[in-house]
């Protein structure tokens, strides 16, 4: 249907969402690759969000991705950092020159709050909003799993290794996650909207140094 959002988030990282309506001939025309993906809807979503990573920067060489072994896709010797997101109809990328980034959106739903306790630890359990539980879980989730793209060698213990400190719950805000692992240590900024039940998250990098506590 159309790009239904963008935010210039810096001179070098800039983020789209865009909502899905078109046959998948549409956007072959313009990234005409082998997604390798035979589900009809997932390799829509693929192309999607390859579309998008072209809408956002057009002169990023989307014939080039490749996937690491953790499935993290890159280009190869290029200076393009990039994260993609799918979500029923709706395809999420961020890119940036500057720095790694992550990004993910998610369906409020319930089965985030089945699963809660898999990946929010005793601390961060404790400042969860009452009133709106599931939509605060819902962000938790969505940074947790913006922060495990910005990492991208996969191998994350969700409460262990990613603890997100104390914020409120808003339609748009900020939070801070201490990333916490043997091989690196950080403390990355991120930012949220929630809007019609859908909840978008990022990361565009690192701005402190990691909050031990």
């Amino acid at each position: 249907m159309a790009l239904i959002r963008t935010i210039q988030i810096d001179p070098a990282t800039r983020l789209g969402v865009w909502k899905i309506g078109e046959e998948e001939g549409f956007f072959r025309k313009r990234v005409n690759i082998d997604p390798g993906v035979h589900h009809p809807h997932k390799r829509l979503q693929h192309f999607a969000g390859r579309y998008l990573l072209v809408e956002l920067f057009p002169e990023l060489p989307v014939h080039e991705i490749r996937k690491l072994d953790s499935r993290k896709p890159y280009i190869p010797g290029n200076p393009y950092y990039f994260s993609i997101s799918h979500c029923g109809d709706f395809a999420a990328a961020i890119v940036s020159t500057r720095e790694h980034v992550g990004i993910d959106i998610e369906n409020v739903q319930p089965k985030i709050g089945r699963v809660a306790h898999k990946f929010l630890a005793e601390r961060e359990r404790q400042f969860i909003s009452g009133i709106s539980r599931l939509e605060h879980q819902t962000v938790c989730w969505s940074a947790k799993e913006a922060v495990y793209k910005w990492y991208g060698l996969g191998g994350l213990d969700f409460k262990a290794n990613m603890q997100l400190q104390a914020f409120p719950l808003q339609q748009a805000g900020m939070l801070v996650c201490d990333f916490l692992k043997e091989d690196r240590m950080a403390c990355l900024d991120l930012q949220y909207i929630i809007d019609n039940n859908l909840c978008l998250a990022w990361t565009a990098g690192e701005n402190k140094q990691p909050n031990q506590q």
